[in-house]
């Protein structure tokens, strides 16, 4: 009998998700503030055979953590010290910004889903790049070469208009470039205003121009660049993606982010529209964010990375995206069921059937 699960529902479920998650991961940061999380990472650490090759970076493992659960930069030490092989941080935003009014954090236990309309929310790109400094400085030391990966996702800040947003992404990547090992353009989030509308080529052309060009010019080096896509995107669109990340040259697609879509769910459907607007994460999204994977695959062969997330809970469905072409693998909405071993029992299962390095592309 596994114990987490027990615990979540007597502890956790009831509770409301964004205190929740709160006090989850505050309790995560308490165990590496008190040093127990060294000991913990002997445990926990990444197998050697689980060492991959992405973009120019060597993670110490294919899995990594997704955008979304350290939104401003609080814990990477500490996440890394569960095992994941890259933590991805973010949202971050070129201004701070609250976020949409609360609540905005609902789960759907009986769909192990998560239905969020957080927008955002952050302390800004200029607050948040000393944190990421840190944490990496602290990797370094105490792991070398085969440290956890830190990734940084930028998006746009509400106030400003979709006109400016190019600027606004601007200031994002000159504040985070220096300390991301790479960075993610998110225009696929349903909770900003008009966000998904840049994930037309036409919007996204000059946006990911410039992100490359700041970057380039804040870091003194070639920043890693990836773009994140909605599993919304038409196959059409997701062609046209794919054809624009080989036209400019980007290092990787990570594809999905949440859907706006309902379909197929357990939960009553009285009480997921009683919780409004806003992305849906977790098992629902597996089909539809495998399909896109797989679509991604046939478009891009081997000339730059994909990174698969949506639906992943069990090393299965990790291993089931990297045999469809991903390089690497995020979860984020499993986490939050299945505990703070999560990372470490799917990297286990891994590298049980492993016996040499994951290749790159």
């Amino acid at each position: 009998m596994r114990f987490y699960p027990l615990f979540f529902r007597a502890a956790f479920s009831w509770m409301d998700a964004e205190q929740a998650h709160r006090m989850g991961f505050a309790g995560i940061r308490a165990v590496h503030a008190c040093g127990l999380g060294r000991i913990l990472a002997r445990f926990t650490a990444p197998a050697p055979a689980l060492k991959t090759e992405a973009f120019g970076l060597t993670f110490p493992s294919p899995f990594g953590l997704a955008a979304g659960f350290d939104k401003e930069g609080r814990g990477i030490e500490a996440l890394g010290e569960l095992g994941f092989g890259h933590v991805e941080v973010g949202t971050i935003t070129g201004q701070a910004q609250p976020g949409n009014p609360r609540p905005r954090l609902f789960r759907l236990i009986e769909d192990r889903a998560v239905l969020n309309r957080m927008g955002f929310n952050n302390d800004g790109a200029h607050a948040v790049a000393p944190r990421i400094a840190a944490a990496r400085a602290a990797l370094e030391a105490r792991y070398g070469s085969g440290r956890p990966v830190i990734g940084v996702n930028i998006g746009k800040t509400k106030a400003v208009e979709l006109e400016n947003a190019v600027g606004d992404y601007r200031v994002s990547a000159r504040e985070l470039a220096p300390v991301a090992d790479y960075l993610v353009v998110n225009v696929s989030s349903p909770n900003t205003p008009g966000l998904r509308l840049l994930q037309s080529v036409e919007s996204l052309r000059p946006l990911l121009a410039a992100v490359r060009e700041e970057s380039t010019a804040a870091a003194g080096r070639r920043v890693p660049l990836l773009v994140k896509i909605a599993p919304d995107l038409s196959d059409e669109d997701v062609d046209d993606v794919a054809r624009l990340a080989l036209e400019m040259g980007l290092e990787g697609i990570i594809a999905t982010n949440t859907t706006i879509g309902r379909e197929g769910l357990v939960s009553p459907r009285e009480k997921v529209e009683a919780l409004g607007a806003g992305g849906l994460s977790g098992a629902p999204l597996k089909s539809r964010s495998l399909e896109v994977l797989v679509r991604l695959k046939a478009a891009v062969g081997d000339r730059i990375a994909l990174v698969a997330v949506g639906g992943v809970e069990t090393a299965d469905d990790a291993r089931e995206r990297l045999a469809a072409g991903a390089t690497l693998v995020q979860g984020y909405t499993a986490f939050l069921y299945e505990g703070p071993f999560w990372a470490a029992t799917i990297n286990r299962a891994l590298a049980a059937q492993s016996t040499a390095p994951v290749e790159a592309h």
